[in-house]
């Protein structure tokens, strides 16, 4: 998995995110939206696997702490 600093917009397939990156939504504030889908908002901290899939692209998100 990587990181979320800096990524172009759904350059990976999985990212791991922490606390201070919610509310989390893909594409992420640091992605380029302009070539992206449009931004929907994850409820990573409420699934039980702190684990979030994005309806449009499919990136995972997995949250680390």
């Amino acid at each position: 998995m990587t990181t979320i600093a800096n990524a172009p917009a759904n350059a990976e397939k999985r990212y791991t995110v922490h606390r201070a990156d919610l509310p989390l939504s893909c594409p992420t504030p640091e992605m380029a939206l302009w070539n992206s889908h449009p931004r929907v908002y994850l409820p990573i901290q409420d699934d039980p696997g702190h684990q979030a899939q994005c309806p449009y692209c499919g990136a995972v998100y997995q949250l680390a702490d």
